[in-house]
């Protein structure tokens, strides 16, 4: 080891997070060591975080903690303690990347020496082993781990064994289990050189008497402990795992408001007992999402499971709640998939199949079998002809006999915990899940696949591309894992001057670099939505916007050789790439300003953010989202149109498409567009079309109030007062018609597309109905679903008239009470945001 004293941590700041494998103990012992040798130590807040704009480095042994991934935007060094003790080996830092626990990494506590094995399948390894973060010696040294080679009688391997060295001397088979290699190995038995992608066990490839050669894949292979699913094998356990007379102090929940949704349906005694755990752990209770840090629900859906997946809430299960109660210890639910809320309809797919499983036991097994019920599959305990599928963790069982002899998919777990993870059925086509490597239980791995939360967005919790002054702000703490995510928004770390580090001054360029977030879209295979022109104006736009993007990419090229915490490539990177996304947006001139709005708004929320690397206008702050219906100066005038608009935003007034983030509504008069019903839900001030008007003459937004709208006429034409109607919209939230479903016919005048965004946006449930069975019981949230109605909207040609009799049978199946009513129920209901009942709406005399 180094000298006392020797500062080889000199300009280092470090911080600590304490987990069952780093205790307090520990950590005391490395601060004091780390300060021996120059470090400095950055103690975490009273809550537990860790000051990102301080430290340079993060010692810890799990990448499970809260501020992971935006520790890795900040180009903190992530490692484990091993790290420390092979810089003082070495008597100078050692590389990092060895030692992140990232578990993607799967080789990053591995260094490798190769013995007696061919150039190019070396090379391949070595790739291998370096790309998922391992390290290689050309010579036999302390820190070696693995030997690969094909026999023992290489000096390599003679040296180890003679001198008892820890490191395991291991086949190539081993890591062409893990990792795809693009060459056939000498030794290797595999007609494909196969990935798992997880970190198997390696005794059965240990030289001098490896268990692959020596025994057959069928001969009797013990279950391996499946000690990671732990508290996670089930989304909804039956009991609390520890003794409800022990309410234990808890440090998990200090600090934390946690919101417990009332779709758990868990009985007043034991929520009691749950509250009274998190309030004498130092957290509290609240009933609203807006103020909570934890939301635990069962269902992915609701307006509470939306904002608080939008604004970085922790989302987690009944089950993720009794796992932090246990441990008391901080985990992502996105880490283990049971601990994140179900969807409702399970993965679309799945519903087709019967699954099986073999050669998984204890927790592994229960775990897959709920993994099966969640996904929407059904599973069986034994296997018939009409099974679809069969998941092993070997190939060697009665059932995988009987499944090849009847044409039943085999595959490992990978595949059914990925189909979940991705929310899509993965094709069984991909190797890696028909892949069983001998004399290996794949229970050993179950359990490693987490959720991407990229993927979780695009299905289930899109983020508006308007916002709304209502929208929840930015993530107010990151995500599990990182990911190339343009909505996370990053701020940048202010230069504070710190003993012992250098503050550089950042060049005007360094600040005007733009770092608003681009909005959310989805791509698919790498390749983004836009559609290229192929016109020589296109091109000659092309070739502009690449030249005005020089600068950046200069900064770029110059910024990502910087050391240190202070700024780095992989930032700089990020705001390039948001730049050129801004870029290629649509260059209508309507478009561009709603498009432009929505980054001007995210510069109002974070302050000292730069729009453009070059002097513009700056836009005026939001006043008025404006959402237009009816309005005959624009139709058919599209010139006049985004000119306006254009005029609307320099005052403030932002147009909006989305009846649900206006503020303000304008039209003519009463109508009963479906913009005009669904605005209405949000109980927004409605105006008259003049209003416009006035803002266009006078260059000024006039005082709404003198604008509203008086309808006395279609007022009285559809029994209502419109101020009323508005009063009501406020005091119901957009939840008018909450847990009501709402079937409508296919052939419904106007289409069922009018009427499905007016049930949404009164908070509704909205179904086709094509005359089947109902896909799922039709009122789940109700505990009693006796007397509750359930309607159908139809129109009264011959073919809808068919549907109706197999309607009501289903409706009284679910013991609901069906009622066939005509549009004219949703649009007055809309209309006075009221929901009342009366017979004459029936079309049948049912």
């Amino acid at each position: 080891m180094a000298e006392q004293g020797n500062p080889i941590f000199a300009n280092c700041i470090f911080a600590f997070w304490e987990s069952r494998d780093l205790p307090e103990a520990a950590i005391d012992q490395l601060q004091k060591t780390l300060e021996n040798h120059a470090g400095e130590i950055s103690p975490n807040d009273d809550d537990g975080k860790i000051n990102l704009e301080d430290v340079t480095h993060i010692i810890s042994t799990t990448s499970d903690f809260p501020q992971y991934s935006e520790a890795r935007r900040n180009m903190i060094s992530i490692v484990k303690p091993a790290w420390i003790t092979q810089s003082l080996l070495k008597n100078k830092q050692a590389q990092p990347r060895p030692y992140t626990p990232d578990p993607n990494l799967i080789f990053s506590d591995i260094t490798i020496s190769c013995a007696d094995i061919p150039t190019g399948d070396k090379d391949a390894i070595i790739g291998a082993v370096l790309a998922m973060g391992g390290a290689e010696s050309n010579s036999l040294t302390k820190l070696t781990t693995h030997i690969c080679a094909l026999t023992v009688d290489h000096p390599k391997c003679q040296q180890a064994l003679e001198k008892s060295l820890k490191c395991k001397i291991v086949l190539p088979h081993w890591y062409v289990q893990v990792y795809v290699s693009p060459y056939k190995l000498t030794m290797n038995r595999f007609d494909d050189c196969l990935k798992l992608g997880k970190r198997i066990d390696e005794r059965p490839y240990c030289l001098p008497d490896p268990e692959i050669f020596k025994m057959k894949p069928e001969d009797t292979l013990a279950i391996p402990d499946s000690d990671r699913l732990l508290g996670a094998s089930s989304p909804r356990p039956e009991t609390l795992p520890i003794s409800t007379d022990d309410l234990r102090h808890l440090d998990v929940f200090r600090n934390k408001k946690v919101m417990i949704s009332k779709d758990l349906e868990i009985n007043g005694r034991l929520l009691k007992v749950l509250e009274d755990l998190i309030v004498n752990g130092d957290g509290s209770i609240t009933n609203s999402v807006h103020n909570a840090d934890m939301f635990v629900c069962q269902w992915r859906e609701g307006r509470d499971y939306t904002f608080a997946s939008r604004a970085g809430i922790d989302v987690g299960n009944l089950s993720w709640l009794y796992h932090l109660i246990t441990y008391n210890e901080w985990t992502s639910p996105l880490r283990r998939l049971l601990h994140y809320p179900l969807p409702r309809e399970g993965i679309p797919g799945f519903e087709k199949f019967r699954i099986t499983l073999s050669n998984y036991g204890g927790e592994a097994r229960t775990y897959l079998e709920n993994l099966v019920h969640v996904s929407g599959a059904e599973f069986t305990k034994s296997m018939k002809q009409d099974n679809t599928h069969l998941i092993t963790a070997r190939k060697s069982s009665e059932k995988c006999q009987a499944a090849e002899e009847w044409n039943i998919d085999m595959v490992n777990h990978l595949w059914i915990e990925e189909s979940y993870a991705k929310c899509e059925v993965q094709k069984l086509s991909n190797p890696r899940y028909n892949h069983f490597p001998p004399r290996t239980n794949l229970g050993e791995i179950i359990g490693q696949t987490q959720f991407d939360p990229a993927v979780l967005e695009s299905r289930y919790f899109p983020r508006d591309p308007t916002p709304s002054p209502l929208d929840p702000k930015p993530l107010r703490r990151p995500v599990m894992h990182e990911k190339d995510d343009e909505d996370e928004k990053e701020e940048q770390r202010p230069a504070k001057a710190k003993k012992n580090i250098a503050t550089r001054p950042r060049s005007k360029s360094t600040t005007a670099l733009v770092s608003t977030p681009a909005p959310n879209r989805r791509t698919s295979a790498g390749k983004e939505n836009d559609t290229p022109s192929s016109t020589r104006s296109a091109k000659d736009k092309a070739r502009a916007n690449i030249h005005g993007l020089s600068a950046d990419i200069a900064l770029y090229e110059k910024e990502k050789k910087r050391k240190g915490p202070i700024w780095g490539g992989e930032r700089a990177l990020n705001n390039i790439d948001k730049q050129k996304s801004l870029k290629r947006r649509s260059s209508s001139p309507a478009n561009l300003a709603s498009e432009a709005e929505e980054f001007s708004e995210e510069d109002t929320r974070t302050p000292k953010r730069q729009r453009t690397s070059k002097p513009t206008t700056t836009l005026p702050p939001i006043g008025i989202r404006l959402l237009v219906t009816s309005y005959q100066g624009w139709i058919g005038n599209v010139n006049k149109e985004d000119a306006d608009k254009k005029k609307l935003r320099d005052l403030g007034v932002h147009v909006v498409q989305d009846p649900s983030n206006c503020t303000h509504l304008a039209a003519p008069a009463i109508v009963r567009t479906k913009k005009f019903l669904a605005a209405l839900a949000t109980g927004p001030t409605i105006v008259r079309s003049e209003f416009i008007d006035a803002c266009i003459k006078d260059g000024a937004v006039p005082d709404a109030t003198g604008f509203v709208l008086k309808d006395t006429s279609n007022e009285k034409k559809f029994g209502l007062k419109l101020k009323d109607a508005v009063a009501r919209a406020k005091a119901n939230k957009r939840s008018l018609l909450r847990h009501v479903p709402i079937y409508c016919t296919e052939d419904i005048p106007n289409k069922p597309e009018t009427y499905k965004d007016i049930v949404l946006a009164n908070g509704g449930i909205f179904n086709l109905f094509r005359g089947k069975p109902f896909a799922k019981k039709v009122n789940p949230e109700e505990d009693e679903g006796g007397n509750e109605p359930v309607y159908l909207l139809s129109g009264t040609s011959k073919k809808e008239k068919a549907m109706w009799p197999m309607f009501r049978e289903e409706a009284r199946k679910g013991n609901m009470v069906p009622r066939i009513v005509p549009a004219e129920f949703i649009l007055d209901t809309a209309m006075t945001q009221q929901l009342k009942w009366t017979d004459d709406y029936l079309l049948d005399d049912e």
